[in-house]
């Protein structure tokens, strides 16, 4: 009787997987960048206020004034209003600022600042230009802007037209409202026969009238298409003979009439 043969069992071992190793997350940059600019940030505040601070020192404070242009106007009562003689800071300085303190003076029209650190300013002061005179309701002689706005009290002598209002309304100043057409024309006289120009008259409907010296007047309605009428005038002027007291319409430039005094 044959033996069974035994067969061998072969068992296979199952090796333990090694353990995974870790990799450690790749650290954010944004914590480091976020320090930095914070960093950053502290330091450009430091330093942005260490200089304002600096600069408004006694140092830095206005110490010399130099006014250029004034001629109108007291130049202590100027000094005066303008703040400057308080010694401000530079860096607080203006032309827009400085005006502002300035603006009752009614010569000037603005000012220029330059500074020259560290505590000299330079002041240019631009003035408005009278182009003709003109009487208060008091009977008083005032300057007159090229806007009819009043500068200030003239001499009677003054060498410039003097304007007037046909038929006012009422006792105010007109020359900067109704009768502005008057203080636009004298602003806008060529130097041929401004000098001739003694009186602007404008009226209600705003119709301006010059009468010269000669005598002569000239009738240009609107103040309008000044150029053409002004040419017209010299023209009538240079080449014309003309009697004293005869009136020239220039209303329409290409059509002169001229009626003769009336007796």
């Amino acid at each position: 009787m044959s033996r069974p043969i035994a067969t061998a069992r072969h068992e296979r071992r199952v090796e333990p997987a090694p353990p995974r190793r870790q990799v450690p997350a790749p650290r954010s940059r944004l914590p480091r960048l976020t320090k930095w600019l914070l960093v950053v940030g502290v330091v450009v505040t430091i330093v942005v206020l260490g200089a304002q601070w600096t600069l408004r020192q006694s140092y830095f404070r206005v110490q010399h004034v130099t006014v250029v242009g004034l001629r109108h106007e007291s130049r202590a009562a100027f000094l005066d209003a303008s703040g400057l003689l308080q010694h401000p800071s530079m860096i607080g300085l203006s032309d827009t600022s400085l005006k502002q303190r300035v603006s009752s003076f009614p010569w000037i029209h603005s000012v220029t600042l330059q500074k020259h650190w560290p505590n000299t300013v330079i002041v240019t002061v631009h003035e408005n230009v009278a182009v003709a005179v003109a009487f208060t309701a008091k009977h008083v002689l005032d300057y007159v802007d090229a806007a009819g706005d009043s500068l200030g009290t003239a001499p009677l002598h003054e060498n410039l037209p003097t304007l007037e209002y046909v038929h006012p309304t009422s006792a105010t100043w007109p020359f900067a409202r109704s009768a502005r057409a008057a203080a636009y024309v004298a602003s806008q006289l060529p130097r041929a026969f401004s000098s001739q120009v003694s009186v602007i008259t404008d009226d209600a409907q705003g119709s301006v009238t010059l009468q010269m010296t000669t005598p002569l007047t000239f009738i240009l309605g609107p103040a309008t298409n000044l150029h053409a009428k002004f040419v017209a005038v010299a023209a009538v002027i240079a080449h014309s003979t003309l009697q004293p007291g005869d009136v020239v319409d220039v209303t329409v430039p290409d059509e002169l009439a001229v009626t003769p005094p009336t007796n």
